[in-house]
């Protein structure tokens, strides 16, 4: 039977724009414990697919990673925001595009040991362009690619961003099940 913690206390540590830090005493099968825990709306992630099979990406630099990452359109939830409408806003700022279809496909916990974050992932076609609106404090580009080559890119190790892995195969699987 799997040991279930008690929070015993709990001390918020940091409170920022995107994230909180908060510090909680917890009992443990040994006795007591801390864990240090973030805190964070969460993020809707959106893997925009056009009618002749190109997914289009967005390339940024991740300055927590001090390098150029190749993902999938996402961002922060707003406070109070649906999952959905997030994936739908984040599309058309990053990318300006707009989808006529948008099918859920699935929430991941993308690191449990020390995040309380959510990422929801969505599948958009019925693609539209338009122009794009990033935040005033993003650049990006956007690309363009064939699914089954970030498939490829995947399973060679080329795409490493976790959100962007699930969101690939997700749809892949997804499309080739029907």
């Amino acid at each position: 039977m799997v040991f279930e913690e008690k929070t015993l206390s709990s001390e918020l540590i940091y409170d920022g724009n995107i994230l909180k830090l908060r510090k909680d005493k917890v009992t443990v099968k040994s006795g007591v414990s801390y864990r240090e825990i973030v805190e964070h709306n969460g993020g809707s992630v959106i893997l925009p697919l056009d009618s002749e099979g190109y997914v289009y990406m967005v390339r940024q630099f991740r300055k927590p990673v001090e390098r150029v990452v190749l993902e999938v359109p996402a961002g922060k939830i707003d406070k109070g925001e649906d999952p959905f409408e997030t994936a739908k806003r984040e599309l058309k700022e990053e990318t300006g595009i707009t989808a006529e279809s948008i099918v859920h496909l699935t929430d991941i916990l993308p690191s449990v040991g020390y995040s309380k974050e959510v990422l929801y992932i969505y599948l958009a076609t019925g693609l539209s362009f338009g122009e794009t609106n990033p935040d005033e404090n993003e650049a990006l580009d956007v690309e363009k690619y064939k699914l089954e080559d970030l498939v490829k890119m995947v399973m060679d190790k080329k795409i490493k961003d976790a959100k962007s892995v699930v969101a690939i195969l997700m749809a892949e699987r997804y499309l080739h099940r029907g």
